[in-house]
Order: structure tokens, then sequence, then C-alpha cells
């Protein structure tokens, strides 16, 4: 079965929404609060609402898995903010209402199923404000399997450009990316063993979201001697399937050991490594269960590698 009109879709939906989140990341609005206190500003939700409107408009039957919902933007002492995320969205979408907006952005609050497309409107949403790394991942699961990924990174760094960068992958046809400013799609790959430049390990800026006392410990157990490079959001995930990068540990912080990662956060990721020649499992080398909740349950922790020194991280992990 061929995915090229999903992979367009998602193409233009992740850039048009990229678009709307530099807009407002040249603006810095003061971040609202989501119920867990976690930092969200506008962009996130302006970002939803571009990607839902677009995957519902060409895939009506498909429902949409997303991080944001649009309960509190309701509230009558939210009508600004409510305000401020259409007038960004009219940026992209010029006749956009806000009733069309919490709509679109309630789009996203689907199940998971037999097809369904899981949403992160800005991934790294402090990395975002702290105008670093950040990312909007779309990946399209089906049959208990991610089919297609799309990650626009707005603040990747790209060679004699602009920063900005499209990573893409389609099972089973590899995976690409793709700068904004030059849109030339280019074939990826996984560091090889004989690169030693690029055997360097990445992990979350944020120490809560892991254990980086033991991950550094890993790292060097498998032989990789630098510092780890500290990165927000799944723009990991494209230095490892791009080769900038051998590993990504993200394993589960002492402070918080039960947590379980959502599937939004490692989806589009996943596929974009894995065809370009790397793996990813959780800690214990199960594969990552994106099909049967938004929380994967049945998995702890999450280690990316360029393939070759997966099972030695594994085995130094026990």
């Amino acid at each position: 079965m061929s995915y090229d009109r999903e992979k367009q879709v998602a193409i233009e939906a992740t850039l048009s929404a990229a678009k709307l989140c530099e807009k407002v990341r040249q603006d810095i609005p003061p971040a609202m609060e989501k119920g867990d206190k976690s930092p969200v500003t506008v962009a996130d939700l302006g970002s939803q609402a571009i990607i839902c409107k677009a995957i519902s408009e060409v895939f009506s039957h498909d429902p949409i898995v997303g991080e944001e919902d649009a309960t509190e933007l309701r509230k009558p002492e939210m009508a600004e903010n409510l305000a401020k995320v259409t007038e960004y969205v009219k940026g992209e979408i010029a006749d956009a209402t806000s009733e069309q907006v919490t709509t679109w952005i309630d789009r996203g609050n689907g199940q998971v199923g037999q097809r369904f497309w899981t949403l992160d409107p800005i991934d790294g949403t402090k990395g975002f404000l702290r105008q670093d790394q950040y990312a909007i991942a779309l990946a399209l699961i089906e049959d208990g399997e991610v089919k297609v990924g799309v990650m626009a990174c707005p603040a990747y760094p790209v060679p004699n450009h602009k920063p900005g960068m499209l990573f893409m992958a389609v099972r089973g046809e590899g995976a690409i990316m793709m700068p904004f400013a030059t849109a030339e799609q280019t074939p990826i790959h996984v560091v090889k063993a004989d690169d030693t430049a690029n055997m360097r390990f990445v992990e979350s800026v944020e120490s809560a979201h892991g254990d980086q006392d033991r991950q550094n410990a890993i790292a060097q157990a498998v032989g990789i001697k630098a510092d780890s490079v500290r990165m927000d959001s799944q723009a990991k995930y494209g230095a490892v399937a791009s080769g900038k990068a051998a590993l990504y540990l993200r394993l589960p912080s002492p402070k918080s050991p039960d947590y379980r990662e959502n599937i939004w956060d490692h989806a589009a990721g996943a596929i974009v490594v894995e065809e370009a020649g790397g793996r990813v499992t959780d800690m214990y080398g199960k594969p990552l269960d994106f099909a049967s909740k938004p929380k994967m349950m049945e998995n702890q922790g999450v280690v990316v590698s360029n393939g070759i020194i997966h099972d030695t991280v594994l085995a130094a992990l026990k």
C-alpha cells in the first residue's frame, strides 16, 4: 500500500504549523499553564489546530490522538488567549474563526485504533520558550505499526543556511531530511561503526526527563567517551537518524521510576530512525507499543541507536 498522500499531507501540515510556531516565538508570548503545570503557549494550540484541520479534510475518518485540547481555551477568562491563537492561525488559514480553531484543536481528542494519527504540536515546549530546539511531530499508526512519520524541527542547524530541518519516513521506503530553506530531499542513514567523530550520545536537556547519571554511565560502557549532547524534543531522533549521534537514551528518572512515555513523544522519531537503519526499543529490548494506549504502559525507558551498538547497550543496562 502506498502512503504517498499521507506523507504529503503530513509534510505540508507540519511545515505550515512550523511557520506559525516561529511567528509566535518571535513574539515570545507569556506561557499559559496546563493542569499539570507544564508550560504551553498559543503555539501548541495553533499548531494542533492547523494540523488537525489538514488531516481531517483529507482523511476525515482517521482519529487523531493529540497532546492538547481546547477545554481551557473555551473558558470566558481565556478569551484573550483564544483571540491570540486565532490570530496566529489566520496567518496560515486566512478565514479561520475562533469557533473553528477550538473545533480543530479538539479533533485531536481521538482514540487509538486500527488506524489513527498521533500528534505532538510542539514537542519540547521548554526548548521552544528558551529559543532552543523543538519539534512538530506527526505519525500515522496502522495495524499496530507506525507507517508514516514527519518531524519539523525549526531550530535544527543547517550548514550554510538558516536553521530548520524536516525529517520524514514511510515504512519500507527509507528516511529523508529536507532543509526548510531549500526543500532539497536527501536520504539519511545512521552513523557507521568506523565513524568515530559522530559516535556521540544525545539526551534531554531537562534532568527530570531521564536518569542522566545512569545514561552517561551506559554511554561510557559501550565506548562513547565524549560528553553527551543535550537537546530538547524529538530532534534527538533526527540527530541519530542523520548520523550525527549513535545513541539516544531516555531512562526513567529516579524521582519518577514508574513514569510511562506518551506515544506522541516518540512515534514519529522512531520510524525515522528505523528507516535510516537504526533501532528503537525500550530499556528491556521490547518494541515500543504505539497502538494500545496513548501512554506506553508496557514499556519503560527508551533506547535509540544506530543499531550496531544496540545489543551492547541493552546488555549494559542489565
